[in-house]
């Protein structure tokens, strides 16, 4: 059996015992990477432990981290009740005020997983506080981040666009906007529809119990004794976090571990409690599986699949292929790689046949991206590790069948709109 064989193996041998039995992926993968790397890819531990997701790690760790002290000293209740006042007390309206925040962020430059993890606190928090279904609160941030990822100054779409102008297609830079928009628009508008009503996930009585309410005044249950001096300091903190990872790029795991750690020095009382507050779990399950990932990476079993899917023959099944090929590796890996990936894959396709190359490279960048609700990739993780007053592994389930629904589902509808469709672009 070859390596890429044995990798395949092994990561449907995870999810299989993970799902029968309660023990945490993450730790499978950990376990799977060593022993598949050694032993059929003979990789060192060095090059094992390169795939490691560092940057992954710090994010979720300093933005969890950073959020439990917000929440425990109460400022999340202050923002949340400004939020209600924001409008006028309607709170169906605020996931759609989150998605249209994360959408100008991202639009403007804001990689998406910084936006998802300035904003996915804050929504989660709302959600617990109104008893709003936390999977379409979350979803709905991640969506909304997507929307304005492919403008011309976002990062992603800075990428696809650059790597387009390489070759002799054309594909203009409005339509790769709202193409992606639209259609994150329209998947926002159906998770709403379909998960507003929907009853939360049954809370454990040790989850209930767990309420983290805030000591001393200044909680959005009574706004009207002020707000002390540490949330004061807590706003400036997480005003200087959205600036430094917006304004000046920085990274935003970093930047939250510090103003936590300068909060925890006027607060040396509840230090210990918003430790516990860090989505552990959620760091051990994600930093797994991409650690695996990148030795599937390494092994080439991702371009093996990618190579394999381009190989089929007609055009528009090749399309379709590959918007799926991409959908199910993106929610594992890392969407901007995939997306660097499949792009010179794709070229040939279009050069060749008459597919609409603005069509089907949308195709393939928004199959790339909506998969990131999965809890295996950075914005899915942060909404899983944000969660407050769940199921832990009912959430987990949640989140798992709604990334089967977008993955399964998803390509099929990008394709169908952008690339079957007969478009003029």
């Amino acid at each position: 059996m070859s390596a890429e064989a044995i990798s395949i193996a092994a990561l449907l041998v995870m999810f299989l015992v993970g799902t029968v039995l309660p023990i945490n992926i993450g730790i499978l993968a950990f376990v799977a990477t060593f022993v598949v790397g050694t032993s059929a890819l003979e990789m060192t531990e060095d090059e094992i432990f390169a795939g490691f997701p560092v940057n992954l790690f710090v994010t979720i760790v300093g933005v969890t981290y950073l959020f439990s002290i917000a929440r425990r000293n109460g400022t999340i209740d202050l923002l949340v009740a400004a939020g209600v006042r924001l409008v006028r007390g309607k709170v169906a309206l605020i996931p759609w005020v989150l998605f249209v925040v994360a959408s100008v962020l991202t639009a403007f430059g804001t990689f998406t997983p910084a936006a998802v993890a300035i904003l996915a606190p804050i929504g989660m928090n709302f959600a617990f506080q109104h008893r709003l279904n936390p999977l379409m609160m979350g979803m709905m941030v991640i969506s909304g981040a997507h929307a304005g990822a492919f403008s011309p100054i976002a990062v992603s779409g800075a990428l696809v666009l650059d790597m387009v102008e390489d070759t002799t297609l054309s594909v203009s830079a409005p339509t790769l906007f709202f193409a992606s928009f639209g259609f994150n628009l329209l998947l926002s508008a159906l998770t709403f529809v379909l998960l507003h009503w929907r009853a939360r996930v049954r809370v454990p009585a040790a989850a209930a119990a767990d309420t983290t309410a805030p000591e001393g005044p200044g909680s959005a249950e009574d706004p009207g004794t002020g707000v002390t001096w540490r949330q004061a300091l807590t706003l400036v903190a997480l005003l200087v976090l959205v600036v430094g990872a917006l304004v000046f790029e920085l990274q935003i795991g970093f930047l939250a571990l510090a103003a936590g750690a300068v909060l925890a020095l006027v607060d040396m009382k509840n230090q210990e409690k918003a430790v516990e507050g860090i989505g552990w779990s959620t760091i051990l399950l994600v930093a797994g599986m991409m650690t695996y990932v990148a030795m599937l990476e390494h092994a080439g079993t991702i371009e093996m699949i990618s190579e394999h899917a381009a190989n089929v023959g007609a055009p528009l099944v090749v399309a379709l292929l590959l918007c799926f090929t991409v959908a199910v590796t993106s929610a594992f890996a890392s969407s901007t790689a995939i997306l660097t990936a499949i792009i010179p894959i794709a070229v040939p396709l279009l050069l060749a046949s008459h597919l609409s190359p603005a069509g089907l490279i949308a195709a393939l960048a928004i199959s790339t991206t909506i998969v990131d609700v999965s809890p295996f990739s950075t914005n899915g993780a942060l909404v899983l590790s944000n969660a407050r007053g769940v199921d832990r592994q009912g959430f987990y389930r949640q989140v798992m069948s709604y990334t089967a629904g977008i993955v399964g589902l998803g390509p099929v509808l990008a394709w169908g709109t952008l690339v079957l469709v007969p478009w003029s672009f």
